[in-house]
């Protein structure tokens, strides 16, 4: 399992013109499942990004985790990070896991997140999304469960 994280200071995401999941400071993370990852990559993973301090803290060193920070988490289901672009001009997905495993797993991912008492506002699993954010920083990581 694959995420992109990214530190905001606002964010959105639209589907169909209608917001589906919106948040002020926080995080937005765009998470790709591939085919051998199970729930203990998705609590991984949760429990990793609700405790990664990535915040500043009163002498602006970064100290505190979206928890300590009061922040929200805006989750997006992002299977193109499984993308193989070595060969060819055309990325290949065939590392990505089949939709109805990945939504199983994002949804858990969701899950383990709210377990950690955040709010977490998501996208729509496989719909085509417009996401906007404002990168605070910029802050971005790339954290994968099985690295």
């Amino acid at each position: 399992m694959k995420a992109v994280v990214q530190r905001s200071k606002q964010a959105s995401v639209t589907v169909d013109g209608n917001v589906t999941g919106s948040i002020d400071s926080g995080l937005v993370v765009l998470l790709g499942v591939t085919h051998d990852d199970t729930e203990k990559d998705a609590a991984y993973l949760a429990g990793k990004i609700a405790n990664l301090r990535i915040f500043e803290d009163e002498n602006d060193k970064m100290n505190l985790s979206v928890k300590d920070a009061n922040g929200a988490i805006l989750s997006i289901s992002q299977f193109t990070l499984y993308g193989d672009c070595r060969k060819g001009r055309r990325p290949n997905f065939m590392k990505a896991a089949k939709p109805d495993e990945a939504n199983v797993l994002y949804e858990k991912f969701n899950a383990f997140l709210q377990d950690e008492e955040l709010d977490v506002q998501t996208g729509i699993f496989g719909a085509m999304m417009d996401v906007q954010l404002t990168n605070d920083g910029p802050v971005t990581l790339i954290i994968d469960s099985k690295e």
